[in-house]
């Protein structure tokens, strides 16, 4: 069985930026980040609100576990590669206690550090296999579809990020950089790409050289944070004016 998924890990098709498959990624995310939390909204009861809420948690909390596994079975499980340590990953551990148990404490972090980054995820992933491998699926899984079980936390269960929680997001994210920083340097890695820049086309490409794009990023992170929290107030209005011509 080892080699079986080890093969299945090291075979696939490369993944074709803005190719059929990302543009069916892509495509696919604006939909359901619609229509989902539109649908729930008005179209189902509490307790079915309540299960697709879960099954969003559920899928996205998984993901990255099933991915350690599979590379623990193939045998090519790396601690320098495959711990928590990419914001995306502990995002996607704790997405659960915000779809699940309704935790608005993890979701005001959560909400900032998921939609910081969904459009840069969406233009420039980094991962290089294409559909159907399990790592095409693993990046949008954790990464368009967490998304989407945000904006529906927002719509469904109401919850309401604020600049409070931003402020929260950044000093959390702050906070793991230094834990990423203290990793790195134990167990000579990259995670949150702090010791070098991505192997594939991304946003900190055009921030500077090393270590200079790092500062850079807060910056960016700043940025994103502000339109994620745009976001909202767009979704607020849009809810006020339907609400109000219903």
């Amino acid at each position: 069985m080892r080699s079986a998924i080890a093969e299945y890990l090291n075979t696939y098709t490369p993944f074709e930026l803005f190719g059929t498959s990302h543009w069916a990624g892509i495509l696919l995310f604006l939909f359901l980040v619609i229509w989902l939390p539109w649908f729930a909204k008005n179209h189902l009861r509490l307790k079915s609100q309540q299960q697709v809420g879960a099954i969003l948690g559920i899928l996205v909390g998984i993901n990255y576990p099933i991915w350690v596994l599979l590379e623990w079975m193939g045998g090519s499980f790396d601690i320098t590669l495959h711990l928590p340590v990419h914001l995306c990953r502990l995002a996607n551990l704790l997405l659960p206690l915000v779809m699940i148990n309704r935790n608005f404490r993890v979701f005001e972090i959560l909400y900032f550090w998921g939609l910081s980054g969904v459009f840069q995820g969406m233009i420039t992933p980094d991962f290089v296999q294409d559909f159907p491998h399990f790592h095409y699926f693993r990046f949008f899984v954790g990464h368009n579809l967490m998304v989407v079980a945000l904006i529906y936390a927002v719509v469904v269960y109401n919850m309401k990020p604020t600049l409070a929680g931003l402020k929260k997001a950044f000093i959390a994210m702050n906070a793991f950089l230094l834990l990423a920083i203290v990793t790195n340097i134990l167990l000579d890695s990259n995670y949150f790409w702090i010791m070098g820049k991505p192997p594939t086309a991304t946003l900190l490409d055009y921030l500077g050289p090393w270590p200079w794009y790092i500062l850079s990023a807060e910056f960016v992170a700043l940025a994103h944070f502000g339109f994620a929290y745009f976001i909202y107030i767009m979704i607020e209005k849009y809810s006020i004016k339907n609400a109000v011509i219903q």
